[in-house]
């Protein structure tokens, strides 16, 4: 991987070697932030039957019974095991791909590789895809929300939430004290 401080020329040769690195692997994998899938071929005549894929919370094995698996190791993140699934599809020209798609636990987490033994890409390099803020869960999207009105609100030399919130709870607390001076009192 290369660091800040490298050359195009040094980038381009990281970049070569990792390509490199991920197309010589027996399967192949993409990734969003929240989930991972892989594929890999096998022949026509597999049925489900004639697989082996165990997928647990740290550690994948997938192959054809009776042979040296394709995928067996460590998984470098956690995973939810009930949300990860597999399936055996045949193509066009009548070979099968299995494709095993992997709930990531941590949603804010690029992974580097599959397996801890495989060969590591620059996740700093990653772009991630457009996102929608429909496409977030509930407690997640009322935090962007708000960190998007508080964002508006700063621009306009508004108080934020936090801010108003402060001021709501000493006004409630002025009305039920009339009886104290509240000239000096800050909101920190």
């Amino acid at each position: 991987m290369a660091d800040k401080d490298s050359s195009p020329a040094e980038e381009a040769a990281a970049r070569a070697q990792e390509l490199q690195e991920q197309s010589a692997l027996p399967y192949k994998w993409t990734q969003t932030i929240g989930d991972l899938s892989i594929t890999f071929d096998v022949p026509g005549n597999i049925t489900p039957r004639d697989l082996v894929v165990d997928i647990k919370k740290l550690k994948l094995t997938a192959g054809i019974k009776g042979q040296e698996p394709i995928l067996n190791g460590d998984l470098p993140h956690a995973i939810i095991v009930d949300e990860s699934i597999w399936s055996l599809s045949t193509n066009r020209d009548g070979t099968g791909t299995v494709e095993i798609f992997l709930d990531k636990v941590n949603k804010m987490a690029w992974w580097a590789h599959v397996l801890t033994s495989a060969p590591k890409i620059d996740v700093t390099k990653l772009q991630p895809e457009n996102s929608k803020l429909s496409d977030l869960d509930g407690e997640t999207r009322g935090m962007v929300e708000k960190m998007m009105f508080d964002q508006r609100q700063k621009e306009r030399g508004l108080p934020t939430s936090d801010e108003q919130r402060k001021a709501d709870i000493l006004k409630q607390f002025q009305a039920q004290h009339p009886e104290m001076d509240f000239s000096k009192a800050k909101i920190n």
